[in-house]
């Protein structure tokens, strides 16, 4: 074998394949070069946290599962009470499910409390818009039904409350964009 002398110039050198010195106990080998990563965040920078779906739908799931055991206890108290109408207890039964119901509300005021300034006037806007169209409305329907239309039960309140509500929220929302 002859042996070449290496040229100065280093694109003018030969490649050797990499099959020509297949791991030789006679040859030194090099450690690879460090590869340049970025170095790790200091304790003084802010690295963003990464949040789980229990942190960000907290206050959802909390509401979501409070109506659920209400609906539950709900459901419950009627069937027991359907079941013993004569019974003297019946009328303890029947507001057992004010319980999960106070608890739904709590969780609703723990809510508005978490929201930032704007949201809280956009909710306390649409509030106001809902139990002020609430009282007007349930006002003039107590004309109407001295006037003869039927008696309508207080269980609608409530829910014409809520969407009067969630539709104030919607205009207030779409009024500070």
């Amino acid at each position: 074998m002859t042996e070449q002398t290496p040229s100065p110039n280093p694109a003018e050198a030969p490649i050797d394949p990499l099959s020509t010195h297949p791991a030789s106990p006679f040859l030194r080998t090099e450690a690879p070069e460090p590869v340049a990563f970025a170095s790790p965040p200091s304790p003084m920078q802010v690295v963003p946290a990464t949040s789980s779906t229990w942190v960000i739908y907290r206050t959802q799931i909390e509401f979501g599962l409070a109506m659920l055991a209400y609906l539950m206890v709900l459901v419950g108290s009627v069937v027991v009470v359907q079941a013993n109408p004569q019974a003297g207890w019946r009328y303890v039964v029947v507001l057992v499910p004010v319980a999960p119901a106070a608890f739904v509300v709590w969780l609703f005021v723990r809510a508005l409390a978490r929201l930032d300034e704007l949201q809280k006037r956009i909710q306390m806007q649409a509030f106001g818009f809902s139990l002020g169209s609430t009282g007007l409305l349930t006002f003039g329907y107590g004309f109407l039904e001295g006037a003869g239309l039927p008696h309508l039960s207080w269980t609608y309140v409530l829910p014409l409350m809520a969407a009067l509500w969630a539709l104030g929220a919607a205009i207030f929302s779409w009024r500070y964009r």
